[in-house]
């Protein structure tokens, strides 16, 4: 058997039923958390940018832009809401790297809209989705060593979970699923080069693109076209291309038994994931030691090298960790609703403590969690004294614990104006018995522009 008669065997069978009631749990907070982020990423750049890109194109009326009361065709609301998704840097991330959801989360929920299908559906589609997309991303190294050896974003694998949770919607069988897999190759694609943009722009669209792919893939599978009936394991596919030499048993290993869901991070701010715990270190550090920002001298960050250069002086603030922890000190802090920039650059603190920042490869960090997103954070004051905290996961994080739907109630209680945060909760707290997931996508409906 191919490796993609394998993955398509496998997805075309899958059903909630066969998923732990741990996995189906945490799926729902997955799928709730991506659709807030959607909401709340309206407002930016990008996010309205795209809703206003996708409106103008029209079409049937089969899934909604989220924050609107717009209906598009599927493929293009998945286009609006995953670009907005990731707009404000708030979406979930995953221990392979990158960003799932934004492209598995919107393309699944935009066709479940479109077919009227239950939670149910919604919920196995998801889970299919990330395990598909993260052994898609582990199989070719994780997101350093895409960039590094190929100089792409590894977040493009993610179309092909967003494919797999489509097809399976679609209720395709295997063979349709193996050429929808194909059929997305070719409409999928990102240089790492977005990191350096100014703006939060394709850095966005691009998770917004590989949601669309995902959706175009199989409905163009089932209208019957065709491709590669191996894209995945074959000469010159996907693994062949950017695979590690044993790619494919990653890919299919411990499907049905390992899943993907349970190493997805949720975010508490807006902010690129490496910069959370540097970010946390300070705030602690200063909060225990009673630390004014004027009596800082110096403010060192170490972290893994591959982490270090993800967000080391970028021209995106969110993404830049100098920028983030600089804001951090000078407002006390930094919430999910904050917007620091650019007022915040002409701040007299911030400004003094951006240029005392070193931030440097951290060799302890570098041994224990060289792909991992730690930082120790070391203040030196006036006084000489000098106060150290180490971070090894940021809040949220799979490896620290589960997130609560508590958390995630206080997270969004007061970020989303116009969405009743607590009726959309409880809906998605009941995914898996609801009829239509359309009662879910309307709760994160609305008039923002």
């Amino acid at each position: 058997m191919t490796t993609t008669s394998q993955v398509a065997q496998y997805s075309a069978a899958t059903t909630m039923d066969a998923l732990p009631q741990a996995i189906r749990e945490r799926t729902k907070k997955i799928i709730f958390d991506e659709l807030a982020c959607a909401y709340f990423g309206r407002r930016s750049a990008a996010g309205s940018l795209s809703a206003q890109y996708a409106i103008s194109l029209g079409g049937q009326p089969e899934a909604l832009v989220y924050g609107s009361n717009i209906r598009l065709p599927a493929a293009y609301a998945a286009l609006a809401n995953g670009t907005a998704g990731h707009g404000e840097e708030v979406d979930g991330a995953h221990v392979v790297g990158g960003h799932p959801g934004a492209s598995i989360v919107h393309a699944a929920m935009a066709l479940a809209e479109r077919q009227r299908a239950p939670g149910s559906e919604l919920i196995n589609a998801v889970t299919l989705g990330y395990d598909i997309g993260a052994r898609a991303v582990g199989a070719c190294g994780g997101t350093f060593i895409v960039r590094d050896r190929h100089g792409l974003t590894s977040c493009f694998l993610y179309a092909y979970g967003a494919t797999a949770a489509a097809a399976r919607l679609l209720r395709l069988d295997a063979v349709r699923h193996a050429h929808a897999l194909a059929l997305v190759s070719f409409q999928t694609n990102g240089p790492y080069a977005l990191f350096s943009e100014k703006r939060h722009i394709s850095k966005s669209f691009c998770n917004g693109q590989f949601a669309f792919a995902g959706i175009s893939a199989a409905l163009m599978s089932a209208a019957g076209l065709e491709g590669n009936e191996d894209i995945l394991g074959g000469k010159q596919g996907v693994l062949d291309a950017w695979g590690l030499g044993h790619g494919r048993d990653i890919l299919t290993r411990g499907l049905g038994q390992e899943f993907s869901v349970d190493g997805a991070n949720f975010k508490f701010f807006n902010a690129g994931y490496p910069i959370h715990t540097p970010v946390e270190a300070t705030l602690t550090l200063m909060r225990e030691h009673e630390i004014e920002a004027e009596a800082i001298s110096s403010l060192r960050v170490g972290m893994p090298e591959n982490a270090m250069r993800v967000v080391d002086n970028r021209h995106m603030h969110n993404i830049c960790v100098q920028d983030m922890v600089s804001a951090a000190v000078a407002l006390g802090g930094i919430g999910l609703t904050d917007l620091p920039f650019p007022a915040v650059l002409e701040d007299p603190t911030f400004q003094r403590i951006r240029a005392l920042i070193s931030v440097e490869a951290d060799q302890d960090l570098q041994r224990d969690q060289p792909n991992g997103r730690g930082a120790k954070v070391t203040i030196g004051l006036k006084t000489g004294e000098r106060f150290s905290m180490r971070v090894d996961h940021p809040r949220g994080h799979s490896q620290r614990g589960d997130v609560t739907w508590d958390d995630l109630s206080e997270k969004w209680r007061d970020a989303l104006p116009g969405c009743d945060v607590g009726a959309a909760l409880a809906v998605a707290q009941g995914l898996d018995e609801l009829d239509d997931v359309a009662t879910l996508s309307r709760a994160f409906g609305g008039i923002m522009v």
